[in-house]
């Protein structure tokens, strides 16, 4: 099993930033993606972006682009998503999630591991 360990959420004005971040433990692959989703009340889990196990290649909602930003360490186990002008839709428990394939995907059946979540509140 693959544990993931979201923080960084909260409550932030419209405009402002915040930081999330994930760690993976537990049963490693040897190559495993990582990817963002979130969830607005009463909608559906929606795909926010992606990062492959070398990190070279990124994946964004056209919702997120330009920003929101993807990354992720050197030991590859932790995955951050640095977020910029936030706006209220941006409103959502974010969770993190893991590929067990290199490739990322914007594709939430792709991924077999999934943390509990972080609660953001953009306000007006």
């Amino acid at each position: 099993q693959v544990q993931l360990a979201e923080s960084g959420g909260g409550l932030v004005q419209a405009g402002g930033s915040l930081r999330l971040s994930c760690a993976a433990s537990g049963r490693t692959f040897s190559s495993f993606a990582m990817g963002w989703f979130r969830q607005a009340p009463g909608k559906a889990r929606e795909f926010v972006a992606a990062i492959s196990w070398s990190g070279d290649t990124k994946y964004y909602a056209e919702s997120v682009k330009g920003r929101f930003t993807i990354s992720r360490d050197n030991a590859k186990t932790t995955v951050a998503l640095q977020m910029n002008s936030l706006k209220p839709e941006d409103t959502a428990v974010y969770y993190c999630a893991v590929r067990a394939k290199p490739a990322g995907t914007s594709v939430a059946s792709e991924y077999a591991y999934w943390g509990q979540g972080t609660q953001v509140t953009v306000s007006p």
